[in-house]
C-alpha cells in the first residue's frame, strides 16, 4: 500500500503537471488551480494513510490527528498553487475584477480557506495537549 500511495501521487503529478493537461494552453486559470488542488490533496490523502499505516495509531486523538492532516492536506494549497502553476489563478471572474479593500485584491476562497486551517491547527493543539 505504500508503494501503491507513493506511486500514485508521484505520477499524477508527473502526468497532469503537463503540456497535455494542467499546461495546456486552452484549460481556462481556474481550472488549473482546482486541478492543480486536487493533486496536492491526493499527496495529502496519501501522506496521511502512509501514516497511518506505519504509525499504528488508536483511539481518538490519532482520529483528530488525522482529520486535521485530512483538512490541511485540502486547504493550504490554495494559498501557493499559484506560486507553483503561474498560470493558475485564485480568481475564477474575469482578471481585474476581484474584490479589493485598500487597492489589494481580496479572495473569499483565501478567506474560507484561512478559517478552516485555523480550525483544523486549533483542534490539533487541543488534541496535543490533551496528551
Amino acid at each position: 500500500m505504500t508503494a501503491l500511495l507513493a506511486a500514485g501521487v508521484l505520477s499524477s503529478f508527473w502526468l497532469d503537471w503537463s503540456a497535455n493537461h494542467l499546461l495546456h494552453p486552452a484549460w481556462p486559470p481556474h481550472a488549473r488551480f482546482h486541478g492543480a488542488l486536487l493533486l496536492f490533496f491526493l499527496a495529502g490523502v496519501s501522506a496521511a494513510g502512509i501514516w497511518l499505516m506505519w504509525s499504528a495509531p488508536s483511539g481518538v486523538r490519532a482520529g483528530v490527528r488525522t482529520s486535521a492532516l485530512l483538512a490541511l492536506s485540502f486547504w493550504t494549497p490554495l494559498f501557493y498553487i499559484p506560486y507553483l502553476l503561474p498560470s493558475a489563478t485564485w480568481w475564477a471572474g474575469a482578471p481585474g475584477s476581484e474584490p479589493r479593500y485598500g487597492g489589494w485584491a481580496i479572495y473569499p476562497n483565501l478567506i474560507v480557506a484561512g478559517v478552516f486551517i485555523a480550525a483544523a491547527l486549533a483542534a490539533f493543539r487541543l488534541c496535543r495537549a490533551e496528551t
